[in-house]
C-alpha cells in the first residue's frame, strides 16, 4: 500500500519555493519562535533554532533557560534568545515550535499551556508530544486544530494513540492516518520511509535518509527545517513533505562523504542551504 503513496522529490523544491523577489525583506519570510531547552537540555532547542536559520526563516528567536543563552549566541548569533517576556516574544512570532528539550516539569508545561492557547501555527515535537499524549482524550479533542503539525517518532506515536510502537510499525500507513484523523493538521511519522499525512487525505512518503540519522538531535533539526518553511508561507503538508526531503537528502549527501556512523545532526546544516538554493 505505501508504495502507491507519492514520493517527495527535488521537483517539490522548485514548485514550492520559487526564486525570491529582489524587493524581499526579512518580514516576508516569517518569524520562527523555538520554545525549549530546560535545565541540561539546551542542545535540542539550539539545534532547532540553528536549522531554522539555515533554512531561510526571516527571523528566529529562542525562549529557553538562562544558562543556554551564551551557548546559543556563540553557535548562531543570528538567533534572538531570551528567558524573559515570553508572552511578548510569542506575540511577535508567526510560527511557534515547541518541544525540543522542553521537559515536562512545571517550567515546560506552563509554557505549553500558553502555546496551546494561541491560535498561531504551531509545530509540536519531542516533549510537547508527550505532554499531549498524557492528556485525557476529551482534552485532546478540544485541542484538535488544522494549523498545527506533529512530528512523532514511533514511540511518541504509540503514546499518542495509546498502543505499542510495535503496533505502529506493523502498519505505519494506518497509524499516520489515524493520528491525522484524531489530532487534525499535518502529521509526520518519522522513521524508515517517513510518512506525511495532511488534511483532505493528503499523503506523501520519503525515500531518502539513512541509518546514520539514528542519533540524538536529528529530529530537532527536522523541526527547525519545517518551521522555517512554514514561516516562508508553505502550507503544513507541503512544509512537512519538503522539509523531510531536505533533511533526508542532506543527511544522505553527508553520509556519502563521511559515512553513516557518527553522522552529526549539525553536520548537515550547511548542506541544507545548498539544497534549498539548488546548489547541490
Amino acid at each position: 500500500m505505501s508504495d502507491k503513496i507519492p514520493s517527495v522529490t527535488a521537483k517539490w523544491l522548485t514548485r514550492l519555493l520559487p526564486a525570491r523577489s529582489p524587493q524581499a525583506h526579512k518580514g516576508h519570510f516569517g518569524h520562527v519562535m523555538v520554545v525549549g531547552g530546560d535545565h541540561g537540555y539546551g542542545g535540542a532547542a539550539i539545534m532547532a533554532a540553528q536549522s531554522a536559520v539555515h533554512c531561510g526563516a526571516g527571523l528566529v528567536s529562542l525562549f529557553t533557560r538562562p544558562e543556554h543563552i551564551s551557548a546559543m549566541l556563540s553557535r548562531q548569533p543570528e538567533v534572538m534568545v531570551s528567558h524573559q517576556h515570553f508572552s511578548a516574544m510569542m506575540a511577535r512570532a508567526t510560527i511557534l515550535l515547541a518541544g525540543p528539550g522542553l521537559g515536562l516539569d512545571q517550567w515546560g508545561t506552563a509554557l505549553l499551556v500558553q502555546l496551546l492557547a494561541s491560535n498561531k501555527p504551531l509545530l509540536l515535537d519531542a516533549d510537547a508530544l508527550n505532554y499531549l499524549a498524557a492528556l485525557p482524550q476529551a482534552e485532546q479533542q478540544q485541542l484538535k486544530r488544522d494549523n498545527w503539525l506533529l512530528t512523532p517518532h514511533p514511540g511518541e506515536a504509540a503514546r499518542l494513540l495509546g498502543c505499542s510502537s510495535t503496533d505502529i510499525q506493523h502498519d505505519r500507513l494506518a497509524a499516520v492516518q489515524q493520528l491525522q484523523q484524531r489530532f487534525g493538521g499535518t502529521i509526520v511519522l518519522k522513521g524508515h520511509g517517513s510518512l506525511i499525512a495532511g488534511p483532505e487525505q493528503q499523503l506523501a512518503r520519503l525515500d531518502c535518509g539513512n541509518p546514520g540519522m539514528a542519533s540524538g538531535g536529528m529530529g530537532d533539526v527536522l523541526s527547525g527545517i519545517i518551521a522555517a518553511l512554514l514561516a516562508q508561507g508553505l502550507a503544513g503538508f507541503d512544509a512537512a513533505a519538503l522539509g523531510g526531503w531536505l533533511h533526508g537528502t542532506a543527511a544522505d549527501q553527508q553520509a556519502a562523504i563521511q559515512g553513516e556512523r557518527g553522522l552529526q545532526p549539525t553536520a548537515i546544516l550547511p548542506r541544507l542551504q545548498l539544497l534549498l538554493n539548488g546548489k547541490s
